[in-house]
């Protein structure tokens, strides 16, 4: 399942670049890709492992563009007895997301466009979480160094949480996304996306991320991401909030 959900979205987004691409003026850009990676390893008393990967790339034609993105992580914390020598391990982390979203400019600031999520998270009892948006978009702000976006759309939403009954059901989904560049040397970025169930706005799902990068070479940068998931019904015996916080390096090609 962890394999499944993220190569679902990544697929979805290439199928629907690549059906496009014929259709625009040819493109003067390239598909524009980074590559992180994310370790934290301790020993002693106690026996720490936490490993995170991603993948989020981008490329725009003359009349569209195309998003893709994908993060996992596993993370487990061992606990020795000094006495026995007897070891106790729990998993800390154990996840797997990822996302494809084509958009279509019928201006130069207004959009319509389709966007696939999927999600497994173990720790947080999300056995799966699948969600098919169409959307229409609208830049407020949009040159070539800073760009805010709003999305709004409805959502067909395949979920199946821990110890309950695998569930369907039509979402709203309220969007925004903002990046801002400092030439080539980093960027900061933020979005968030707000998720009720149609038929009972307080059950959703809020998520948010923001995060900074800053290159040390032409191709290697250092990034810090906080990812936020809050939900407001969550699995029994789980709590309604999750907060990862992941530092590493990228490489961009």
């Amino acid at each position: 399942m962890l394999k499944r959900c993220t190569l679902l979205a990544l697929g979805a987004a290439f199928l629907i670049a690549g059906s496009v691409r014929g259709a625009d003026a040819p493109d003067t850009n390239h598909w524009e890709s980074v590559a992180s990676l994310g370790l934290t390893l301790t020993r002693g008393n106690s026996e720490t492992f936490l490993g995170t990967v991603g993948l989020n790339s981008q490329r725009k034609w003359s009349k569209s563009e195309a998003l893709i993105g994908a993060n996992a992580g596993y993370g487990d914390n061992t606990v020795k007895d000094a006495n026995t020598g007897d070891k106790d391990t729990t998993t800390t982390d154990k996840y797997a997301k990822g996302f494809g979203q084509y958009n279509y400019l019928f201006s130069d600031k207004v959009y319509g466009g389709l966007r696939l999520d999927a999600q497994y998270d173990a720790v947080a009892g999300v056995d799966y979480r699948v969600t098919l948006s169409p959307l229409v978009g609208y830049y407020l702000i949009k040159k070539p160094d800073t760009m805010l976006g709003f999305e709004i759309g409805p959502g067909f939403v395949a979920e199946n949480l821990s110890d309950e009954k695998a569930d369907q059901y039509i979402t709203l989904r309220l969007a925004e996304r903002f990046e801002h560049k400092f030439s080539e040397k980093g960027k900061v970025w933020q979005s968030a996306e707000f998720l009720p169930r149609f038929d009972d706005f307080g059950d959703y799902v809020l998520n948010a991320e923001i995060g900074a990068s800053a290159a040390i070479t032409k191709t290697i940068e250092l990034r810090i991401v906080l990812q936020d998931t809050y939900r407001s019904e969550p699995p029994s015996d789980r709590e309604n909030n999750d907060l990862k916080i992941i530092a590493g390096v990228g490489y961009r090609f």
